[in-house]
């Protein structure tokens, strides 16, 4: 009697920690490759001499904004001459509508050392 009591004990603790783990999976939303799929957040915050994202991963005909939350002006030009925006003062705002897959690798033309990439899957 006593070992089957030890023995269901080991199989509800077993269970109770598989139902935790998956109940953190689901609240986490992680899973496998998460990392590497296109991403429906299509914004990038300029701030603090920064792009906030990057490297973003978007599908073909996804429009990226990207958006100065920074005190000092910022111009973004990608390094292939396909698009440049004005400066942009803080708060304002610049889209680009990406149609061919492929890496664009992008800068801000008043402060070159500002880099990112968008990945057009």
């Amino acid at each position: 009697m006593k070992e089957h009591r030890n023995s269901m004990v080991a199989v509800c603790t077993v269970g109770l920690l598989m139902l935790a783990l998956i109940s953190f999976a689901a609240l986490t939303g992680r899973r496998a490759g998460a990392a590497d799929q296109p991403s429906s957040n299509t914004e990038v915050k300029i701030d603090n001499f920064t792009f906030q994202a990057p490297s973003i991963i978007i599908t073909a005909g996804t429009q990226v904004t990207w958006i100065n939350r920074d005190d000092m002006p910022h111009a973004i030009a990608s390094d292939d001459k396909l698009f440049k925006s004005k400066a942009l003062d803080t708060d304002e705002k610049f889209s680009f509508t990406f149609a061919t897959p492929g890496t664009y690798h992008y800068f801000c033309s008043i402060h070159p050392k500002m880099t990112g990439e968008v990945v057009v899957k």
